[in-house]
């Protein structure tokens, strides 16, 4: 099977060298991956897990800011969005099969196939739905990460002033009667100026994914099912049910955005504050990408990667 692409567009994302792999997960869902490496001796790795909507390439700079630091860094397609197998033929419809435990199964199949390619130790870094799903992966006993560092965690998403426990009811009676049916108006993402974005103050990231989007419409993906909003749901609530976050042992930061209107900060705080070795920083003013923010807003979330990276590498 050949290799997968790994797009370089002029104008988008800037990617590090490294190479791609095709993964089949024992669910038989094909998954991409992509593997770069510092010269020299790695200090370490990093898994690397993006957003919902997010291809990998959109971490591209991400990447080569982590392989400069001298990790080893593994960057991959969640199943249902960027090049991975998709659980819609539609290509913009946000869908999920199998819920939390399907996405957390392809998490655990990556990490096993690639163990002998990720020097030790490990580090976990991602941002939103993919900083839930590590995290879970943490609670539910992934036990060879030495430490976590997540951008915006999706412990919660936001619902405004309404309470969680009536979105929870609507959700589950939408998803059962209208499981694949999309839970908002379709918005093409190509069509969102940045002057109305939520996520990043950068003008420049901020558009150079909409540069990928141009040249690659593949690896698009648009507003969320109801199914996919249950599985949102369950997530959230496999987190913050009673000994969940007691059970993360590692050091663990997470750094939240200040004016996040995607996921919820303060659920966030709350759960982080449970975490035996947790701490929480929030990145005042940002939007929701803070991985995409603006240089300032960037470098506090590296301020705390390094701190984790030198706590972890200073105990070997």
């Amino acid at each position: 099977m050949d290799a997968p692409p790994l797009f370089h567009v002029e104008g988008g994302p800037a990617l590090p060298a490294g190479t791609t792999e095709w993964l089949t997960s024992r669910a038989g869902r094909r998954l991409r991956v992509a593997r770069f490496a510092p010269n020299g001796t790695p200090r370490g790795s990093v898994v690397l897990s993006t957003g919902r909507t997010e291809p990998l390439e959109k971490y591209g700079e991400v990447a080569a800011d982590l392989v400069a630091r001298g990790f080893v860094v593994l960057l991959h397609d969640w199943a249902g969005q960027g090049l991975s197998a998709r659980f819609s033929d539609d290509p913009l419809r946000g869908d999920i099969v199998g819920g939390a435990s399907s996405l957390l199964a392809d998490y655990t199949d990556i990490l096993n196939a690639f163990a002998e390619r990720l020097p030790k130790p490990w580090l976990a870094c991602a941002h939103s739905m993919g900083a839930a799903l590590a995290s879970l992966a943490l609670v539910e006993g992934e036990s060879r990460f030495a430490g976590a560092v997540l951008c915006a965690p999706m412990i919660e998403f936001s619902v405004g002033s309404l309470p969680f426990w009536l979105i929870r009811l609507v959700v589950a009676a939408m998803s059962r009667a209208r499981e694949g049916a999309l839970a908002r108006t379709q918005v093409d993402p190509m069509a969102v100026r940045f002057e109305d974005n939520l996520l990043t103050h950068d003008r420049v990231r901020y558009e150079r994914s909409l540069v990928l989007y141009r040249a690659h419409p593949e690896l698009r993906l648009g507003e969320p099912t109801w199914r996919w909003l249950a599985f949102a749901v369950d997530l959230r609530d496999r987190l913050t049910r009673p000994g969940a976050a007691e059970r993360i042992a590692c050091p663990f930061a997470v750094v939240g955005a200040g004016d996040d209107r995607i996921v919820s900060t303060e659920a966030t705080r709350r759960f982080v504050a449970r975490v035996p070795r947790g701490s929480f920083s929030e990145v005042r003013s940002a939007f929701h990408e803070i991985l995409m923010e603006t240089d300032e807003r960037r470098a506090e979330f590296f301020r705390a990667f390094d701190r984790v990276a030198a706590d972890v590498l200073g105990a070997r």
